[in-house]
């Protein structure tokens, strides 16, 4: 009988994390920014119908990035496990980190199960609470590993680049304009621009732009900023038109003047 190939568990985990990494690589930034107000998710993402921010329960959101299909299963099973939650207990008994908790554990048995492919995804869970202080934000990588991230987060795409834009820019207690202008520049800057001037202005129409707003009367914060709203809060982006051309119009004859003859 042949023997068996054998692969190290070390090298089983890195090819494994390979995989996952090279993945969520390939998607575009999400980016989360802590405002005076509560958190803001954005990211660029042109489908109107594919949401890769989401409403999970009332003060409670959900941001990925990777493959579609596997996060879109994430999503569903934390709305299930939070509904269930808020219905046989309380709803205040349902947390951003119970639910953070529960994807790790999810992410982190896929990942070290040799069944499977690990999962391609990477996750924000945000809550938001009665003071900024309060708040909470949750990053979950592929392998199930949670960092509790404080003002701003990146993942996915150029997470570096953009990651380093906030570092640069990032202040406390910024308003909503003031974090969207941040989050969609920061967005732009993600392709690996080396100067302000190859940096992206990227169209309202192709942002996907959620928050989660403590300001609201309603029991539920999360609300989606539409196109209209977007441009209203960013304002004219667009570079200035070149110039005209300086080469002056002939003169239009009046009337009590005939019209020049062309020189022949």
């Amino acid at each position: 009988m042949a023997t068996p190939f054998y692969v190290s568990p070390e090298q089983l985990m890195k090819d494994r994390a390979d995989f996952a990494r090279k993945g969520i690589s390939r998607g575009r930034s999400v980016v989360a920014v802590q405002y005076a107000d509560g958190i803001l998710f954005a990211t660029e993402n042109p489908s109107a119908a594919l949401h890769k921010v989401s409403e999970i329960y009332d003060r409670i959101a959900f941001a990925a990035v990777g493959r579609y299909n596997e996060f879109e299963n994430l999503r569903i099973a934390g709305v299930r496990l939070a509904d269930m939650r808020g219905y046989s207990y309380d709803r205040r008994d349902v947390t951003g980190r119970g639910l953070a908790n529960a994807y790790a554990q999810t992410l982190g048995t896929i990942f070290s199960s040799g069944g499977e492919k690990p999962y391609e995804v990477e996750i924000f869970v945000g809550e938001i609470g009665d003071t900024a202080a309060a708040d909470q934000l949750y990053r979950l990588t592929y392998d199930g590993q949670v960092a509790d991230e404080h003002g701003y987060a990146v993942m996915g795409g150029a997470a570096d680049v953009v990651g380093g834009y906030l570092a640069e820019r990032f202040a406390e207690g910024l308003s909503l304009g003031e974090a969207l202008s941040l989050a969609v520049a920061a967005l732009g800057h993600s392709e690996g621009a080396n100067t302000e001037s190859e940096d992206r202005v990227i169209p309202a129409k192709d942002l996907e732009v959620a928050v989660l707003d403590r300001t609201r009367s309603q029991p539920r914060k999360f609300v989606r900023l539409r196109p209209a709203r977007l441009q209203e809060l960013l304002g004219s982006r667009e570079p200035a038109p070149e110039p005209a051309d300086p080469t002056p119009a002939e003169p239009t004859p009046t009337a009590d003047e005939p019209p020049i003859a062309p020189p022949q």
